[in-house]
């Protein structure tokens, strides 16, 4: 699931992971990925922080308020201290924007990626 209020954002995401072969759901706000995340919970949301409705922030704090946990978050941001707040929501990843694309798909492609055999 691509978050991004910026609309030319949101669509270029989504073209780029679908032509990588991936099913992308849009949310233009955290109100709208809440509303999106039924049937089936996606398996990776690529959030950014600041939109209008409710913030990334918030759209966090409910995904734990309804228990929804385990899917991988990776944070979009044009805020300098982006990896300090990712770090507070506990996100996977993340990329100060403008980012390079390899950058976003390697990040994308790690968070899906099975765990390897637990040690032992």
């Amino acid at each position: 699931m691509v978050v991004d209020d910026d609309p030319d954002i949101l669509e270029a995401l989504a073209e780029i992971l679908e032509v990588e072969g991936f099913l992308i759901r849009r949310a233009r706000n955290g109100q709208e990925a809440l509303d999106r995340l039924e049937p089936t919970a996606p398996q990776l949301i690529l959030l950014d922080l600041m939109m209008p409705v409710m913030d990334g922030w918030e759209f966090v704090r409910n995904l734990r308020e309804r228990g929804v946990n385990g899917i991988p978050i990776i944070v979009l941001s044009a805020d300098r201290n982006v990896g300090g707040k990712a770090r507070e929501l506990g996100a996977v990843g993340h990329l100060a924007k403008p980012f390079e694309l390899a950058e976003l798909l390697e990040m994308v492609r790690a968070a899906l990626a099975p765990a390897g055999p637990a040690p032992g």
